[in-house]
């Protein structure tokens, strides 16, 4: 296999920013050939040009979408950025009363962690009220991966010891080391493949959304359009949740900010 050549980086950031909305630095030609190299060898070709006239001719779409996966895919973890889910803790204990479900969609949830620690706080707070839990994805491997519900222990450092005995079942013999979600909770999460950059699929209203750490990869104008289109599924006086080093500042005036990184549509 040869090396990855300049020519060749600019042509992958040109695919995964029509793909994708992902604006990828020079800074990753390395994490480039790291992961697509394996595909080169898995297709018996020699060059990253080669790879690429695969990608192009329409002749293999799940290729694409293998590409799309290893180039999208970012590490996350259990209750990332704690101060959001108690933020979610506050206001599901003050929706408990009310018969409509209290729904949140994880709209770039990656291999599901974000998802299912969501799902534990719901859990926790609403009692027998109704709740529900969407995650939705770019890459159709993490979807999977998210739906299996199986993580290596150091995932889950983040957990609350409580939701850990109470949600996750402790992995032995050829598991040892790592965690699955319990069946009950995961029979409250629904996984699907969502293009953000695309018309979405049917949702419905949903009363927070997450959508955390992966805006700091898009251009001002694509975050733009992906946040004006996922708004469109947020409730009224529903909540907006951002990453800690990202900002809704000059891009969309139809939520105003309440607390650092989430924002409030108008009632």
């Amino acid at each position: 296999m040869r090396p990855l050549t300049d020519a060749e980086l600019a042509q992958f950031q040109r695919f995964i920013f029509e793909q994708a909305g992902i604006t990828l630095s020079a800074q990753k030609k390395a994490l480039v050939m790291g992961r697509l190299g394996r595909r080169l060898a898995h297709h018996g070709l020699e060059t990253f040009t080669e790879y690429l006239q695969l990608l192009a001719s329409g002749q293999d779409t799940q290729e694409v979408q293998t590409a799309v996966d290893l180039l999208t895919t970012n590490e996350t973890y259990f209750f990332r950025e704690i101060k959001h889910f108690e933020f979610l803790r506050e206001q599901a204990n003050a929706a408990r009363g009310r018969s409509q479900p209290f729904r949140v969609w994880s709209a770039a949830s990656s291999s599901g962690e974000e998802a299912y620690s969501i799902a534990m706080v719901l859990a926790e707070c609403m009692g027998n009220a109704p709740w529900e839990v969407v995650g939705t994805d770019i890459s159709t491997r993490m979807v999977l991966d998210a739906e299996r519900a199986l993580y290596t222990m150091d995932r889950a450092r983040h957990v609350p010891p409580e939701y850990l005995r109470r949600y996750c079942l402790k992995g032995t013999a050829e598991y040892h080391g790592k965690l699955l979600i319990d069946r009950s909770l995961r029979s409250r999460v629904a996984f699907r493949y969502a293009n953000l950059n695309e018309p979405l699929p049917e949702l419905g209203q949903f009363d927070f959304i997450f959508l955390r750490n992966v805006m700091i990869y898009f251009s001002n104008e694509t975050k733009q359009q992906v946040v004006n289109r996922v708004i469109t599924a947020l409730r009224p006086k529903g909540y907006f949740l951002v990453g800690h080093s990202e900002t809704l500042n000059d891009v969309t005036q139809a939520v105003r900010a309440v607390a650092p990184a989430i924002y409030q549509k108008p009632g």
